[in-house]
């Protein structure tokens, strides 16, 4: 029969052929070897416990005699005969007669096992249910670990040479069951993290104590850059004299879930990092604090070494100016792990350099490409050198990997941020660059804010990238759009902006705001209420909180008020959390409804203080937009508020756009061409998350 949960019907007792459980394979698991005859040849010590038997009471018993009431017998002798007639496995609950004479409901997973000799045995995988259940509960397995992930099972002998295998555990180990039959387990799968297996295997057959969920961690057969990962129960068999006949193995793949785990440890490490980094670089509008600061940052915790070196042309005019020749350097900040006579190699601070065509850093500003070299031989080591002395000092000092990232601020590379390792014997890997680009790119935000402070004259075409922040690419239950259009004049370029800031838990926080007034001073306010905002994001406060500390902060910037829409989406609740510092209220439309202003409390401005803010909460569900924009979107100096916001509702009634065309529509319709004030467009639509939960 199929392993699939039936009906029962009037031959088979109540719950025969319900489905199976998740779990049977773990802790508490009893293995009982049937003959064809239907006799026991191998009791497991688990099975005493389960069914009140001991060995010598069971082995070369009947089993459907000895563990059925008589009303059960014939429906499990039509099983049994299934099994060893079709090879077809089958699992589910069935009630059991124990010594004492209760009858229990046990989980059984029953398959046929056929030895080098060609004789079919039956294999009883069997465990009490409520135990079971609570396992299940206790360990968090997901229901494909049995139900729909293959299980392999496999018997050894005493010399732990395979007699039987079943496909499942063939495909796991990428070898035929025939190729696996007379084969030691060394022999199958060689190499450090299965001989610590073979041994667990052999205290097994020792002492008789099973071994449950041991996790192996290997290359995959046949693909030596992959990393699979298994779990291993083992049992010990024995005959009905006692003797140990061999060992059984179950195994579960268990890769998806290893790598996750991995994925999220570099993930925790990574967030702990562009934590720090967000806390420390940025704190001043020194460019050398700054670099410096990015340079305490990198080391040790990525790198053994790093230098951070910037363009001259962009430290004396704040642009950058390759011109033909070749890029002309000047060294900022330096920092090893450690006392290196590598530290003599590096450029100091302060000098002007230009590196050599095949450098890293000539790569970087040419091509704006990072350059990762994740092993670097003893010779190699001119490649990452300034000249013929500094590679040799790197190659005494055991440098052995490097990476170098270009330093992007609003659109323009500034400089490089270059990483080696030496001490640590870890190559740098795809992971560590993506930290070190995302490290680097918040750090150059950082620096050419600093460097626009000290260049006051810089353009109002830079200031309008300044205002154009970079959306994350992944948003769990949230589709994102955004728009920001600068003033036409570029003596009028103000202060809006928005932030789409991912947050641990999966949420996402949406940040629309306006710093009142124009000019380079309004926009340079505006960025660093947008730098604060990002690194209160992360402290996890409630958005009235949020906007009570960037109250006290604007406080203390130059004399300029900010309006502020701050908001955070959580999509295991579908909960929005937000609140409103005097701006306009955003605009909720709900799928398939028409568009409504929400009704917030309006909050005073940012830098008013002395006045709280409310937190408002709102229940979304998949579909649901919500439109946050600034004044420059729908104020005019010739028409009343009301009109423009209901122009503004208007548009987006039905029929429904993509969010995208939604914020193209509402920038064509709403915005005159000759408008001084810039626009900050916003546009969130939520989805069910894509991991599988609504």
């Amino acid at each position: 029969m199929s392993p699939a949960r039936q009906a029962p019907d009037d031959d088979c007792p109540e719950g025969v052929g319900s489905d199976p459980s998740a779990l049977i394979d773990l802790l508490g698991v009893a293995a009982v070897l049937l003959e064809a005859d239907g006799r026991i040849d191998m009791w497991s010590p688990q099975a005493d416990d389960l069914f009140g038997y001991t060995r010598e009471e069971a082995v070369g018993q009947y089993a459907a005699q000895l563990l059925l009431d008589p009303s059960h017998r014939d429906a499990a002798i039509a099983l049994f005969a299934e099994v060893m007639m079709t090879g077809r496995s089958w699992a589910g609950p069935f009630p059991v007669r124990h010594k004492d004479g209760s009858t229990r409901l046990v989980e059984f997973r029953n398959m046929r096992l056929t030895d080098h000799l060609g004789d079919h045995y039956a294999l009883g995988l069997a465990s009490d249910r409520s135990t079971l259940l609570q396992l299940e509960r206790k360990l968090a397995l997901s229901d494909r670990l049995v139900s729909q992930a293959p299980i392999g099972l496999s018997v050894l002998d005493v010399d732990l040479r395979y007699l039987a295998v079943n496909p499942a555990l063939a495909a796991m180990h990428e070898v035929s069951e025939a190729d696996h039959l007379g084969r030691r387990f060394g022999e199958v799968l060689p190499g450090e993290p299965f001989l610590s297996a073979e041994n667990s295997m052999r205290e097994v057959l020792e002492t008789g104590v099973p071994v449950v969920d041991r996790q192996v961690v290997s290359q995959a057969p046949g693909s030596p850059d992959e990393v699979r990962a298994w779990t291993m129960s083992l049992f010990r068999l024995e005959d009905r004299g006692g003797h140990v006949l061999g060992i059984a193995n179950v195994v579960v793949d268990i890769t998806d879930r290893y790598r996750a785990a991995q994925e999220a440890d570099r993930a925790q490490q990574r967030l702990r990092l562009i934590a720090g980094s967000s806390a420390r670089i940025g704190r001043t509008l020194e460019v050398d604090t700054t670099a410096q600061d990015l340079a305490d940052v990198v080391v040790p915790d990525l790198a053994d070494m790093v230098a951070v070196d910037l363009l001259d042309s962009f430290l004396q005019t704040g642009r950058t100016d390759l011109g033909d020749g070749p890029a002309v350097f000047r060294a900022l900040a330096v920092k090893t792990a450690y006392p290196t006579g590598a530290a003599e190699a590096i450029v100091a601070p302060g000098r002007l350099t230009s590196y050599h065509v095949h450098h890293p850093a000539t790569h970087c500003v040419r091509t704006g490409e990072p350059v990762l070299i994740a092993r670097l031989n003893s010779g190699d080591t001119s490649r990452i050198a300034e000249n013929d002395h500094a590679a040799r000092l790197l190659a005494q000092a055991g440098v052995h990997t490097d990476m170098a990232v270009p330093l992007i601020a609003r659109g323009q590379i500034i400089g490089v941020m270059a990483m080696a390792r030496a001490r640590n014997p870890h190559p740098f890997d795809e992971d560590d660059l993506a930290l070190a680009c995302e490290l680097a790119s918040s750090a150059a935000l950082s620096i050419d804010n600093a460097v626009l402070h000290q260049h006051i004259r810089s353009t109002a075409e830079t200031l309008q990238r300044t205002l154009l922040p970079q959306l994350s690419p992944r948003h769990p239950g949230l589709e994102v759009a955004a728009r920001y259009r600068p003033a036409q004049a570029f003596s009028e370029v103000g202060g809006d902006w928005f932030d789409v800031i991912p947050l641990d838990g999966e949420r996402t926080a949406l940040v629309v705001g306006d710093v009142m007034g124009s000019g380079i001073s309004a926009a340079t306010t505006m960025g660093r209420l947008r730098t604060a905002t990002s690194t209160l994001a992360d402290l996890g406060l409630d958005p009235a909180r949020i906007l009570t500390h960037l109250d006290k902060i604007i406080q203390g910037l130059d004399p300029y008020l900010a309006t502020c829409v701050y908001a955070i989406y959580d999509p295991q609740d579908r909960r929005l959390h937000v609140a409103c510092a005097g701006h306009l209220p955003p605009v909720l439309k709900r799928a398939g409804g028409s568009p409504e202003l929400l009704e917030l409390p309006t909050g005073t401005p940012l830098g008013v203080g002395g006045v709280p803010f409310e937190t408002t909460t709102i229940g979304l569900h998949p579909g649901d937009q919500l439109i946050l924009y600034t004044d420059g979107l729908v104020e005019t100096r010739e028409d009343p508020i009301d009109e423009r916001l209901d122009d503004l509702l208007r548009l987006l009634s039905p029929p429904d756009l993509s969010i995208e065309d939604t914020c193209d529509r509402l920038l064509q319709e709403l915005r005159a061409p000759s408008s001084h004030d810039d626009v900050a467009l916003l546009i969130a639509r939520t989805q069910s998350l894509t991991n599988g939960r609504d």
